[in-house]
């Protein structure tokens, strides 16, 4: 779904406030960016045909060892390699949720349906795909349910995407207790959590016996030097870049009572910084127009979510400056 996603400020001449990823933008990145600049000759040389180097620095800090992680070209390229590697497999995807899931399994023969309710699980062999925060929702899975689900259909591989998994409180899956597990793969985002988008880092975690089959699956050299010099570097400065989550979800909060308020919107419970909205009048992609043209505010039209109709929208939250500015935007277009 090349044109689906959300971030597509390019296709508007001022957007000034991005709503439209779950990536909070106000990072600072004044360190990397020097770091980046003194290392550009190292795009003269091939990178390692797979970044061993940081997924040995990605184990060290999940405590477990290198042949459990996976380093990889942003966690959609981790999605797309899955797919492959199992191949005609029989795909559930829980819905609503991120559409790579659904678009790499059909590229790659797999029998998919989507689902919304634990029942339609079965013991047949196949593959379960979930994400965790979930996208476009926010909502998180209880931790002892995932792992009541897993023991209990061991013939079926569990794919949980936790590339939100920072901007929760609630528990989420370990990689130490899942790489331990025959039926687990965890897929992580350095996107999200670092604010690096454009820099395509993820990774995917499981035991070595998964990966191997994974591995044999992927092309030499599609994680880029630069991108290895700058996962490197965020993962020697952890603390510069560890999000306040109580004060996002604080300001979520905030942010769905006023829209709430209105009268015009209904939001839907979230556990992350990001929750998805229904209108009970007119349309999501009229609404993120009328934003974007008149305001410079760029929010998510949910509407291409499986599952999801026309009044569905999605926002992750920013500063508080331009947040008061969305809510001003949205109850302007409600009123008419």
């Amino acid at each position: 779904m090349i044109n689906g996603h959300g971030d597509d400020a390019f296709r508007y001449a001022h957007i000034r406030a991005n709503f439209s990823s779950n990536v909070y933008h106000r990072v600072n990145h004044d360190g990397l960016n020097r770091y980046l600049a003194e290392r550009l000759s190292c795009i003269r040389s091939y990178p390692e045909p797979e970044p061993y180097t940081l997924g040995t620095e990605l184990a060290r800090l999940y405590g477990v060892r290198p042949e459990e992680v996976c380093v990889t070209n942003g966690a959609t390229e981790a999605i797309y390699l899955i797919a492959q590697a199992f191949r005609g497999s029989r795909s559930r995807v829980w819905i609503p949720t991120f559409s790579e899931y659904a678009d790499a399994c059909r590229l790659h023969a797999h029998r998919v349906k989507g689902i919304s309710r634990v029942e339609a699980l079965t013991e047949e062999e196949g593959i379960c795909w979930l994400c965790n925060p979930n996208n476009p929702t926010g909502q998180t899975w209880e931790a002892d349910t995932l792992r009541r689900l897993i023991a209990q259909y061991p013939r079926t591989l569990f794919v949980i995407d936790q590339s939100y998994a920072l901007f929760t409180e609630k528990e989420v899956l370990s990689v130490a207790e899942t790489v331990a597990r025959p039926n687990v793969l965890l897929l992580h985002s350095m996107t999200k959590c670092f604010a690096v988008p454009g820099l395509r880092l993820g990774a995917v975690t499981g035991n070595e016996a998964l990966l191997q089959r994974i591995r044999a699956c992927r092309m030499p050299w599609s994680v880029n030097a630069l991108a290895v010099e700058a996962g490197q570097y965020l993962l020697r400065h952890l603390d510069e870049y560890r999000m306040d989550v109580p004060a996002l979800l604080a300001e979520r909060k905030r942010v769905a009572e006023a829209l709430e308020a209105t009268g015009g919107v209904e939001v839907l419970p979230s556990d992350t910084h990001y929750f998805l909205a229904r209108l009970r009048k007119g349309s999501a992609s009229d609404l993120k127009a009328c934003l974007a043209e008149r305001h410079g505010l760029l929010i998510r039209d949910a509407s291409n979510f499986e599952g999801l109709d026309a009044r569905y929208f999605r926002i992750a939250i920013q500063t508080e400056e331009e947040n008061n500015l969305l809510i001003e935007g949205i109850r302007e277009w409600i009123r008419g």
